[in-house]
C-alpha cells in the first residue's frame, strides 16, 4: 500500500557524477536517492536526523535497478512513494525519470528505521511523522 507520493525538484547530472564509461556512475544512484529523500522530508517539515520525538532515520537496506544510461547534463526528476510502514520502519521507493525523453532510468528502494542516535537504539515512528506521510 502506498501512503504518500511526492515529486521532488529536478536534478542535473554534473561532471563529478560521470565515470570512465561516459555515463553516471552506479554509486551516484544512492546519493541521488538521499538528495531526493532530504527534499521530501524538508517538504513535510522533517529531516533525516529529526522525524520527531528524538528520532532520526537509519538505513537498513537499499536496492537499485539501473534501467538506462544517464549522461552529463541530463535533467532528472525523482518521484518518491512511501510504503511498508511498520511500528518502527518504512520503505521509500524511488523512480528516476530523464526529462528529455521521459524515460525511467533508475528504480530503487530503501528501508528506513526510526533510530534514536543518542541512545543508539531503534524506536517507534513518531505519530507526527506518520500523520505527514499518510494520505488523507
Amino acid at each position: 500500500m502506498v501512503l504518500s507520493k511526492e515529486k521532488t525538484a529536478m536534478f542535473e547530472v554534473r561532471i563529478g557524477d560521470i565515470n570512465y564509461g561516459g555515463h553516471m556512475g552506479n554509486d551516484k544512484a544512492l546519493l541521488l536517492f538521499q538528495d531526493a529523500r532530504i527534499k521530501f522530508f524538508a517538504s513535510i517539515g522533517f529531516s533525516e536526523m529529526n522525524i520527531g520525538d528524538e528520532a532520526g532515520i537509519i538505513m537498513n537496506e537499499a536496492h537499485v535497478f539501473y534501467k538506462k544510461e544517464i549522461f552529463l547534463y541530463d535533467r532528472l526528476s525523482v518521484t518518491i512513494s512511501v510504503a511498508g510502514v511498520t511500528a518502527s520502519s518504512f520503505t521509500m521507493n524511488y523512480s528516476v525519470v530523464r526529462e528529455s525523453d521521459n524515460a525511467e532510468v533508475i528504480q530503487g528502494s530503501s528501508k528506513l528505521i526510526a533510530f534514536n542516535y543518542e541512545k543508539r537504539r531503534i524506536v517507534r515512528l513518531p505519530a507526527a511523522f506518520l500523520s505527514k506521510i499518510e494520505l488523507k
